[in-house]
């Protein structure tokens, strides 16, 4: 399986960070240690949702569609935890 992740920051949850990865148990893990330099000024992370898809394609279609601007409008309303 391929999944699309939302994280956002316990410490800050205005921080929120949206990924793609087909372990996503590691791929928490990862970010929680600060060993990615997208997300390590903000951990430790919360897994808000994930969205698991067979295709890969599909999968990173889906993530690319969450960073625009209607993605990201749909995110909000439907995914994201109010802080």
């Amino acid at each position: 399986m391929r999944y699309v992740y939302l994280l956002q920051s316990k410490n800050n949850p205005l921080q929120r960070y949206i990924g793609f990865t087909e372990d996503l148990k590691t791929r928490l893990k990862t970010h929680n240690e600060g060993k990615s330099k997208h997300t390590s000024k903000f951990c430790p992370w919360e897994l808000v949702s994930y969205h698991a898809f067979q295709n890969k394609r599909t999968a990173q279609e889906f993530e690319h569609y969450l960073k625009t601007g209607s993605g990201k409008a749909f995110a909000n309303k439907r995914f994201w935890q109010k802080p």
